[in-house]
């Protein structure tokens, strides 16, 4: 986890403890230099406390939300970042429940939880030790801008492919992370790594129940969002993702809105005015509304004229104003946009390996099996001990898939 990720990011969607929270331990923040230990419960697995010792801790970042700490773990000397936030006893904390269930190598992972009192009488703070990650797409993308110059397209692939395959993992487990943007995407300048985290906005999508439409950074709200519409998919994510994609050829933000109504003008200056079939499948509520007619802008003529068709291409299949026009997540994955990374010699412009891009689980390989002999090439199958596309027999890399064991949530966001 890294300090920008959470900067003024508000704690929405966070529902609070369960009933069964343990008693909590004392403040564990102090001396920087001093050893610390709490009893700590596993970010996955059975619930089996254990003794977690670190040192070297320092603020980070904070927020509405709470306060991020950075920390060295003792014993193996990895740095964590520890996520700390006021909790409301009556609830579960929904962040928490999600993470727990999390296990992919592009998202973030919970190490440990534990619980601390707080200044006041009967305050508790739950406390989320996660990986922590040196740098965020947003501040390696401001890099190149403020040279002037443009990050280059191997990045950009390696980065959005990476952000696709943790969105078809959390979809698949019917998680909506509703705050896709470049500060929640860590990466590892060396490795080219990239980790999705801040699941403070997450919710397990259920069909019929009502979500807040207010949720999502502006940038990269999807037009449904800003009609109002309670009964979105995780489609959401894909358009966010899909001005993600946009902002890194761009150099910068593709609908720099000033408010809700000015996020949908500028929307509507580069896809056109919506018909009343897509508003009646944004938000059927809205079908009456009046919009200027306004012509389409050729996708091409958004982008710098060396932009790769492909990049273009696949923006205007994921930026739809239909959500379930949108492409998959994993058909997004194996976009010809991505080729050059399914080569056999494809390497990171410092000359080392691109980051383990063909791991996939059995999980992964059953969310679309159609796909599958294009998300693993030959070369992929051979020397990572892959299965034939079919998804028989087992993957390397797999990880197992744990829950938790709890139970309802409170879902009134």
């Amino acid at each position: 986890m890294h300090a920008p990720t959470w900067g003024s990011h508000p704690p929405g969607g966070v529902a609070g403890l369960s009933p069964r929270t343990p008693d909590p331990v004392p403040p564990y923040i102090g001396d920087s230099g001093k050893l610390s230990t709490v009893v700590a419960t596993p970010g996955q697995g059975p619930d089996r406390p254990q003794e977690v010792s670190y040192s070297d801790i320092k603020v980070i970042g904070n927020g509405s939300f709470g306060v991020v700490y950075q920390a060295r773990l003792a014993g193996s000397g990895e740095l964590v970042a520890i996520k700390k936030v006021l909790q409301d006893k009556r609830f579960k904390n929904r962040e928490l429940q999600i993470m727990r269930k999390l296990d992919h190598c592009n998202i973030v992972r919970l190490r440990y939880f534990f619980y601390s009192s707080g200044e006041k009488k009967d305050e508790v703070y739950l406390n989320l030790v996660l990986d922590f990650v040196p740098e965020t797409v947003y501040r390696v993308a401001r890099h190149f801008s403020k040279a002037k110059q443009t990050i280059p397209v191997i990045y950009v692939k390696v980065y959005m492919y990476q952000l696709f395959r943790s969105l078809a993992y959390i979809h698949s487990q019917g998680v909506c992370h509703r705050d896709i943007k470049p500060q929640n995407l860590l990466v590892d300048p060396d490795t080219a790594v990239l980790k999705l985290c801040d699941f403070g906005s997450a919710k397990q999508l259920v069909r019929g129940e009502p979500n807040v439409s207010y949720i999502c950074s502006r940038y990269y709200r999807a037009p449904e969002l800003i009609f109002g519409a309670t009964d979105y998919t995780s489609n959401i994510d894909i358009w966010s993702a899909g001005c993600v994609l946009a902002e890194l050829l761009l150099g910068q933000p593709i609908f720099p809105g000033d408010s809700g109504v000015d996020q949908l003008v500028e929307i509507i200056k580069v896809l056109g005015t919506p018909t009343r079939e897509q508003i009646r499948e944004m938000n059927p509520n809205y079908t009456e509304f009046k919009f200027p007619q306004i012509k389409a802008h050729p996708w091409a003529k958004v982008f710098k004229p060396r932009t790769p068709g492909e990049a273009v291409a696949l923006c205007a299949r994921l930026l739809e104003y239909t959500p379930a026009t949108r492409l998959s997540p994993l058909a997004a994955c194996a976009d010809p946009f991505f080729d050059e990374l399914r080569e056999p010699g494809a390497r990171l412009p410092s000359g080392r390996d691109l980051p383990p891009l063909f791991n996939f689980s059995p999980v992964e390989l059953a969310i679309q099996p159609v796909l599958n002999a294009t998300l693993v090439p030959p070369h992929a199958r051979v020397l990572g001990g892959c299965v034939a596309p079919q998804g028989e027999g087992r993957l390397s890399g797999d990880r197992n898939q744990l829950g938790d064991g709890a139970g309802p949530i409170a879902s009134t966001s």
